[in-house]
């Protein structure tokens, strides 16, 4: 998607609560009876100076290191991470794509599930992995300190359990990221202020490094040593911001096995294409006999839309152990705006869909909701100067609304029955005035803002369809579900046709994801069960926006008091 702009004035996220007694609220009853063991993390949110493109800095990390800590479990295990927070910036962690089982208050995103970690202040987050092997990561979910707090999470299977493929030599985990010379607080808050698109990258990276095609960078190069006739697995995650990005191994084809941690029909491939939030697992052949020859791997961005964005290339080095890499080569990857490159990629993807692992999309819908997902504006305030449109702020919005953050943690007012004035129920489940989404826009294109949540019975099986638009430009929109896995039954381009387009929705073996890139000018949809309480659904429309506000015990998440007891998970 396009380089992110800001909204007016908060995050933008649809949020589904669900209705039914509050049994997340007890983490401890989730992991009381599962068959793996605990395993403990200590995260220490620290400033560390860290030197890229010849430019040094003082950035946020976790243990000081960039990308962070890998964080290993198995299928079953219960994960306790204690995070203390050094830093000036308030803080949350993500852990994106595990389910949450009953255990909401440990998901992590910022005034949704919890109060930011303020400074000096120490949080622990308590969770099992249930029903969930492969490649996940976890994440700052506050403003824009993930572009340097992440790291990977990866869920190995139970013990005595195989993977559905042959198992490699080695297992290996890239991080695509990107690195900013500015702090990328500063970025966000200028961008915030002005209205207009925040000011782009200067590289991305493979596991925080970003290669020989950068200027002052040729020292910090990822390579990747690998012995001919063997097979690794690399597990690729997407930790950039906004962009989602095209990969690809010179002279070397792979095999997709896995995304977002649940694993698809293998077919092969020489190109990948991975949208920020997503992960992909492939399987990489190397050839039986060591090349005289090196081998770039290269990623770029994919992009469609007007605002700005990062037009540059990463290159790690594929090298074989007894080669002299006399010559290196480099792969070919699809133009910058190849839309047909990345909807061919992604309809390839299929579930498993066998005995083993079966799929479980709704056959039959409870309810249905049209979501159109684009770019509008607001008014710019007065005596200001914007630089959004015309001199408006431009605004992210899902049906025409955007959604600023409350100063208490929803899930918090949610259960302590205290909602009012905190957010109310009536998100619209379709546009409220229908146009040609894809087509001519409307004459009115500003948005309205409103903390508003749709609130479902417990089990609802529900399908989405999410729908560009071409408001101020068309682009691809990430979307990631808190708390759920879902399956995509469906994508297409222009408008969603209600009447013919679910003929051809596939029921049998859609692929499961937590994240999907909703495409350029066109629409997706997604099935799914309302199975798990207290989790939400979280556009990724082009923006996060900086909140500085922390909680003490006994207060919300300004410092007011609130005269409750204590949250039942020790949150707040």
């Amino acid at each position: 998607m396009g380089a992110p702009v800001p909204a007016s004035p908060g995050i933008l996220l649809t949020i589904l609560l669900f209705a039914m007694s509050c049994l997340w609220a007890f983490p401890e009853a989730a992991g009381a009876k599962h068959a793996g063991i605990t395993r403990h993390y200590k995260f220490n949110i620290k400033l560390t100076n860290v030197t890229r493109l010849c430019h040094t800095k003082s950035m946020v990390t976790v243990n000081g290191k960039f990308p962070g800590p890998r964080v290993v479990a198995r299928e079953g295990d219960r994960l306790v991470v204690k995070v203390v927070n050094h830093v000036p910036n308030n803080i949350s962690i993500h852990w994106h794509g595990i389910r949450q089982l009953q255990s909401g208050w440990a998901d992590g995103p910022a005034y949704i599930t919890q109060c930011p970690i303020q400074t000096n202040q120490t949080y622990v987050y308590n969770f099992t992995i249930t029903g969930q092997r492969g490649t996940l990561f976890w994440h700052a979910h506050l403003s824009w300190l993930r572009a340097s707090v992440h790291g990977p999470l990866i869920i190995f299977p139970k013990r005595n359990v195989s993977y559905p493929f042959a198992k490699p030599h080695k297992e290996v985990t890239i991080m695509l990221g990107e690195w900013f010379n500015a702090d990328p607080e500063a970025v966000i808050r200028q961008a915030l202020q002005t209205g207009g698109g925040p000011n782009v990258s200067e590289a991305y990276t493979f596991n925080g490094l970003p290669g020989p095609l950068y200027n002052c960078s040729a020292n910090n190069t990822y390579k990747l040593k690998v012995k001919p006739g063997k097979t690794y697995l690399l597990r690729l995650v997407n930790v950039a911001l906004n962009d989602e990005l095209f990969f690809s191994i010179a002279n070397h084809t792979f095999t997709i096995v896995e995304v977002d941690a649940t694993y698809v029909k293998p077919f092969e491939t020489n190109l990948v294409v991975i949208t920020p939030g997503q992960t992909t697992n492939i399987l990489l052949k190397t050839k039986p006999i060591a090349p005289n020859a090196s081998f770039y791997m290269l990623a770029r961005p994919y992009f469609t839309g007007q605002g700005t964005f990062d037009n540059t290339t990463v290159a790690g080095i594929l090298e074989y152990e007894t080669s002299s890499n006399s010559t290196t080569f480099k792969p070919t990857l699809p133009l910058i705006n190849a839309t047909n490159a990345v909807s061919n990629f992604t309809r390839k993807l299929r579930s498993l869909a066998n005995s083993q692992f079966p799929v479980n999309v709704p056959q039959t819908v409870g309810k249905k909701f049209f979501f159109t997902v684009g770019l509008g504006n607001s008014p710019c305030p007065k005596n200001q100067t914007c630089q959004g449109p015309n001199g408006t702020k431009f605004s992210a919005s899902v049906n025409n609304i955007s959604m600023p953050l409350p100063s208490t943690a929803l899930l918090q007012s949610y259960f302590f029955k205290k909602s009012n004035g905190v957010y109310t129920s009536d998100f619209p489940s379709s546009p409220l005035h229908p146009f040609n989404y894809t087509g001519t826009p409307p004459n009115n294109t500003f948005v309205t803002n409103g903390t508003k949540v749709v609130v479902l019975p417990f089990n609802t099986s529900v399908e989405v369809v999410m729908q560009s638009t071409s408001i101020l430009g068309a682009e691809s929109h990430p979307l990631h579900l808190h708390g759920f896995n879902f399956y995509v039954v469906g994508e297409g381009a222009g408008n969603f046709d209600p009447n013919n387009d679910p003929k051809n929705f596939n029921l049998v073996d859609p692929v499961e994801r937590n994240t999907v890139g909703v495409p350029s000018g066109g629409w997706v949809a997604i099935r799914f069960h309302a199975d798990n309480p207290g989790s939400s659904m979280a556009y990724a429309l082009p923006l996060r926006c900086p909140f500085e506000l922390g909680v003490k015990d006994g207060m919300d998440c300004l410092g007011r008091n609130t005269s409750q007891s204590e949250a039942p998970s020790s949150t707040f």
